[in-house]
């Protein structure tokens, strides 16, 4: 018995030295405690924190890149206001050949008034479209002037990108960048469809694109091009000569055809045209992200932007109609692209001092109730040009939103107090005999048969005509034919 006591007792002394190190367990360091299975439930809000910040970087990724489906001309154009679908329908397109070997780019124009008158073209500055000017325009066209207004490349219903041939892509980037092209072209599941059809992966035409293959990028024009444009739209439409309103950064488009052909030029007109050949919108705040998205996002945000830099007085409905154009069809990176190719070294007293400027007969109107600092910039721009008349008016930089009838007044007076423009007709050449034959027993056949067929449809015929002349095909571009 002895012996089995001293056992227990042994037992006994060995299990109370364990003990106090079992107690002693859960004082050790905190990292020993929490692979303990028996630890306490993780924080929920460390959960919370990192899904709303999830959540938060992709919100920011696909408001900060355009939509992967993207949004095609004829859903753009048919989402327009009214006010932009009828300005549109009223006006003609014009190609022109911006450089060798390139496919030609469609120019808008919109013409009002007289066709026996003097012709007024306005040209907009950069971020603006002739849609700007229609009551300038009006006003213009009833004071008896021809007034054509036109939309630079990349600006309001002109073209805004063009393909260009490039070879395949390099490197992870440029792989991931045509991946995102291929989707935004053919859709995400283009190549899916096609395994489904053809029980193989289109590898052969997916190799053959990316070797060569066409991408869409921004119009990317400098000063000579523009003027290259604006030349090709008065040779085209047969203006010359022309009597030039430029407005904000469109001096600097329009100075290199200027200079080269000044007997072309019968007057100018300056609205609100700084020295340098920045223009009155900012192009950061299209250039910068989240900002970008939140000004062209919001026709109020962009409305507070205008109303800060260069009208205090344009309607909202005007806003949002700019906002649209400079939002759709790539306008934003394209006026982005053409703000970054602008001649900020381009001097204007040296401009206006050449010589083929030296008699021209000039005009400058300047707001005399934007800041102080703009009323000091045009004094320079007077003392620049001392021979051009210097008037001022009530409205902002961008005049004609909110002074337009008050500028038309300004510029019909200084038009018609110049000389009357004398124009060139062209003699026709003599058509050859047999040819011209053939002609007028055409037209005797086609009255015979109108005679007998379509008897009492004359009218119906010049409605077409004009219906024809007013849109000149450009509906097309937006595959809606004449009827929208």
């Amino acid at each position: 018995m002895a012996i089995i006591t001293e056992e227990e007792n042994e037992q006994d002394s060995r299990q109370s030295h364990i003990r106090p190190t079992k107690r002693h367990k859960p004082k050790s360091s905190p990292s020993s405690s929490t692979t303990d299975p028996q630890s306490p439930a993780i924080n929920p809000f460390s959960f919370w924190f990192y899904f709303t910040l999830a959540v938060s970087l992709i919100t920011l990724l696909f408001i900060s890149f355009p939509s992967l489906s993207g949004q095609d001309d004829r859903s753009w154009f048919l989402n327009l206001p009214n006010s932009l679908r009828q300005h549109y329908s009223n006006g003609r397109s014009i190609k022109v050949q911006i450089r060798p070997n390139q496919t030609p780019i469609e120019v808008f124009t919109i013409a009002e008034g007289p066709a026996v008158t003097e012709n007024v073209i306005i040209v907009h500055g950069l971020g603006l479209s002739s849609y700007s000017y229609r009551r300038l325009i009006q006003s213009l066209a009833a004071r008896g002037v021809r007034v054509i207004a036109i939309d630079l490349p990349g600006n309001g219903f002109s073209d805004k990108s063009m393909e260009e041939l490039v070879e395949g892509p390099t490197g992870i980037l440029g792989r991931f960048r045509y991946v995102y092209s291929e989707i935004q072209e053919k859709g995400f599941f283009w190549a899916f469809d096609q395994i489904v059809e053809t029980g193989q992966i289109p590898y052969e035409e997916i190799l053959a694109r990316m070797s060569k293959r066409k991408i869409v990028k921004p119009i990317e024009l400098g000063p000579q091009e523009m003027s290259r444009v604006l030349g090709q739209v008065i040779d085209t439409m047969g203006l010359a000569p022309v009597h030039l309103v430029l407005h904000d950064s469109a001096l600097g488009f329009s100075a290199n055809w200027i200079s080269e052909n000044p007997e072309l030029v019968r007057s100018i007109t300056l609205v609100d045209t700084a020295s340098t050949t920045a223009g009155a919108l900012p192009i950061w705040v299209l250039e910068v992200p989240v900002i970008r998205e939140i000004v062209l996002g919001f026709s109020f945000a962009y409305a507070r932007v205008v109303n800060l830099c260069c009208s205090k007085r344009i309607d909202l409905s005007d806003a949002e109609a700019q906002r649209v154009l400079l939002k759709g069809r790539g306008g934003r990176r394209a006026v982005v692209a053409i703000g970054k190719n602008m001649n900020f070294s381009f001097d204007i007293a040296e401009w206006g001092g050449s010589d083929g400027l030296k008699h021209m007969p000039m005009q400058v109107l300047w707001s005399a109730g934007w800041t102080k600092e703009w009323i000091e910039e045009g004094n320079r721009i007077a003392y620049a040009f001392p021979q051009a008349k210097f008037a001022t008016h009530s409205g902002g930089r961008w005049a004609q939103e909110d002074a337009g009838v008050e500028l038309a007044e300004k510029i019909s007076q200084f038009v018609s107090s110049l000389p009357e423009s004398v124009r060139k007709v062209e003699e026709e050449e003599p058509i050859p005999e047999h040819i011209q034959k053939m002609l007028d027993e055409a037209k005797r056949r086609d009255d015979n048969h109108d005679h007998h067929h379509h008897h009492g449809h004359g009218h119906g015929h010049g409605h077409d005509h004009d219906h024809d002349h007013g849109a000149g095909g450009y509906m097309d571009a937006y595959g809606l034919g004449h009827a929208w």
